[in-house]
């Protein structure tokens, strides 16, 4: 960076530029850079990407390891992090565990490379050490100002956190309403006449047809366009259309996008390993006209609908970090209960499924308190009859926002409705008995009540773990709750 900046900052403050610990510029530092890149993009029209990079769950890391253990793991991962940066690019610590870089002449596609770079090296470390999740935000594609970019970087950092951490997310733009604009089709395929008919017979129905003659090609035109279908031949030299199919599918951004496999092979075993690599659907060359127009339109109303399904799954996720806000007394609770919630679940053997369906549950398990004023969820004391059963209302509410996600979300949606069902049937809103709770609400349930019994609230001082892990073993002897998951979390938090 930029040394005349580093000894205006020391003259100016009279304090260091560097934190202690780690060698990477302060907060207060990295504070007057974003400033500088502020001013520098709006004279130059050059843009930049902020990211903010989160050490996961690093508090209980801490706490398991010895903070000599966590420091040595933090300087790793920072060395991670320059080594995989430029120099003209600024890191710094900007709190606790989450350090921010600043990426000069940079936009969210090009920041998108060496920040999965550094997610990817700081998984392949060893001894259970922890992983990271980095939200990226750009100026001015995102924001108007740096504390608005600061703002929208974060905020996409905590999407990476409730998706499952491990990952690099951006906050996608709003697109146009599903049936606006020409359905866009990227026809793959190596012959020059094999695309000249494709794009003939397409071209009629008023689709925007995109072409590429290798599978390189094609990775690079899906990143740059938002496309409705693909159209791609299997033969093809160098990367064949296998490969690029799954690695289309084997990415979040494109694994949604319909894949049609045209070729000349029309045996079984091709089929088979076009649909393991993710196939979609199949079309025999020369393509029957009829046949083709169906499936495209088919599949391309499956993809709008599936946009559609996405954009109101964001705004769900936004709703949730919405709830948290309010409620001054559970910041936090949403992360640490879905992640709790999946680690119990894989302990007790749960797979697939069932996992999303604790991941996504405890993540939207309490949106139902968006309808709750505030005033009775931070309520200093204990709640009477009516506003209890306006607390108590937040599961069937939050189950009626998520209902239309039904079909992603499938048990997710259970979780969300029963995770305060007991087993005796006295919870809340069914009285559900026994195995007429899913096993993954009881799991969310149990997590539930050991965070909420561990942490402040308006009316009491958070517990210590030994006396909630004796309320819940009370309360599973009264059969309220399933003794083996409470059980198996007490071991998983004793360690």
């Amino acid at each position: 960076m930029d040394l005349a900046l580093e000894e205006l900052y020391k003259r100016e403050t009279g304090a260091p530029f560097t934190d202690s610990l780690t060698g990477l510029f302060n907060h207060g530092f990295f504070q007057i850079t974003l400033e500088r890149e502020v001013k520098r993009s709006e004279r130059h029209g050059e843009p930049f990407t902020l990211a903010f990079i989160d050490i996961d769950s690093f508090t209980l890391y801490n706490k398991r390891n010895g903070s000599v253990e966590g420091d040595r793991v933090l300087k790793e991962i920072v060395s991670i992090i320059i080594k995989n940066i430029r120099k003209v690019d600024l890191a710094a610590r900007y709190s606790g565990d989450v350090l921010a870089v600043i990426l000069i002449k940079s936009n969210t596609q090009s920041a998108l490379i060496p920040v999965e770079r550094i997610r990817q090296a700081v998984e392949k470390l060893p001894d259970e050490a922890p992983t990271v999740s980095i939200g990226l935000a750009s100026y001015p594609g995102d924001a108007t100002n740096g504390e608005t970019l600061i703002k929208k970087a974060q905020e996409a950092l905590l999407q990476a956190k409730i998706r499952g951490k491990n990952r690099v997310c951006f906050l996608e733009k709003q697109t146009k309403p599903a049936n606006d604009g020409a359905p866009k089709v990227l026809v793959v395929d190596d012959e020059p006449l094999n695309v000249k008919l494709l794009d003939a017979l397409l071209r009629p129905l008023n689709y925007e047809v995109l072409k590429a003659s290798n599978g390189e090609e094609a990775l690079s035109t899906v990143k740059k366009v938002d496309l409705d279908l693909i159209l791609l031949d299997i033969m093809m030299p160098g990367m064949d259309g296998y490969e690029v199919c799954r690695r289309l599918k084997g990415s979040e951004s494109t694994r949604l996008v319909p894949v049609i496999m045209v070729t000349a092979l029309d045996d079984v075993e091709s089929k088979i390993k076009g649909i393991e690599a993710g196939a979609d659907d199949f079309l025999t060359k020369p393509p029957n006209k009829t046949e083709l127009l169906a499936r495209t339109r088919s599949l391309i109303k499956l993809k709008r609908l599936n946009n559609n399904l996405a954009s109101i799954e964001n705004v769900l996720f936004s709703l949730a970090n919405t709830v948290e806000a309010k409620d001054t007394y559970t910041q936090g609770h949403v992360e640490r209960v879905s992640n709790m919630a999946v680690s119990l679940g894989k302990k007790l053997g749960m797979t697939g499924r069932d996992l999303e369906a604790l991941r996504f549950g405890g993540a939207l398990h309490d949106i139902g308190k968006i309808a709750v004023p505030g005033k009775i969820l931070n309520k200093p004391g204990p709640l009477d009859p009516d506003e209890w059963d306006v607390m108590k209302s937040h599961a069937d509410e939050g189950c009626k926002i998520c209902l239309p996600l039904m079909k992603n979300l499938g048990p997710a949606l259970e979780v969300i409705r029963h995770h305060h069902e007991k087993l005796d049937g006295s919870g809340y809103p069914d009285g559900l008995k026994g195995d007429e709770i899913s096993v993954a609400a009881r799991v969310m349930g149990v997590v539930d009540i050991y965070d909420a019994l561990i942490t402040d609230r308006p009316y009491r001082k958070g517990m210590t773990k030994e006396k909630a892990f004796s309320i819940l073993r009370e309360e599973a002897e009264e059969g309220k709750l399933d003794k083996e998951i409470v059980e198996c979390l007490i071991e998983i938090i004793s360690g």
